[in-house]
């Protein structure tokens, strides 16, 4: 299953994918939403999914990850994104998803991560993998959470609290101290700047930068 929210992205994997012969596209989804419905209804071995889908009833980015994990273990997942923030990554990783490419490669990469990822391997793409490899990035501060790093995430992203909170399933004062957290942690005094640190650290594409 291939899951996207811009239909040219899902078009190239499609193209990509339809030739070989060692795959089936069995659904393509736009979003989370549709994702979940799609597997509750049709078996497959391998998710490959962006990490950022604005929209629909399930939360995206790592949230989404985690859930797929704990409903679907016996299904591989392959994580596409934009970004190129460490921290996202190595969260990734944690929740257990090792096979992560950027779209900024070469889309013949997904052929390798998905074979990788149906054989229980590893797999990053050279992008993250150098991103990875390279440090932080994102500045300077104690290195944040999986969940401080979300709320940051979609902060930027323009979600208010309560959307965040409704978003990933917690309550608004859960949320919200884990905004201040990430703040504190990172010797940050207003939104601006915890916006700033987003999308320079590359946990939200930048505004001049197509997804």
């Amino acid at each position: 299953m291939i899951a996207d929210d811009h239909p040219t992205v899902l078009r190239g994997l499609v193209h990509t994918l339809e030739p070989i012969g060692t795959t089936e596209i069995v659904a393509t989804c736009g979003n989370a939403t549709e994702l979940i419905a799609a597997l509750e209804k049709q078996p497959c071995d391998v998710v490959v999914s962006d990490y950022a889908m604005p929209g629909g009833e399930h939360s995206d980015g790592l949230a989404l990850f985690e859930y797929l994990r704990r409903h679907y273990p016996k299904v591989g997942i392959v994580a596409l994104t934009v970004m190129d923030s460490p921290a996202v990554i190595r969260a990734l990783m944690a929740a257990g998803i090792t096979t992560i490419l950027s779209k900024s490669d070469a889309t013949g990469h997904i052929i390798t991560a998905i074979h990788s990822s149906y054989a229980g391997g590893s797999y990053l793409s050279p992008t993250i993998e150098k991103a990875v490899a390279g440090g932080d990035g994102a500045g300077t501060g104690q290195p944040l959470s999986p969940r401080e790093l979300e709320v940051a995430r979609l902060f930027a992203s323009g979600l208010s609290m309560t959307d965040i909170a409704k978003r990933l399933n917690r309550s608004k004062q859960t949320v919200s101290t884990q905004k201040v957290m990430a703040m504190r942690k990172l010797g940050m005094t207003n939104d601006v700047e915890l916006i700033r640190y987003a999308i320079e650290g590359g946990l939200v594409a930048s505004p001049t930068k197509d997804k």
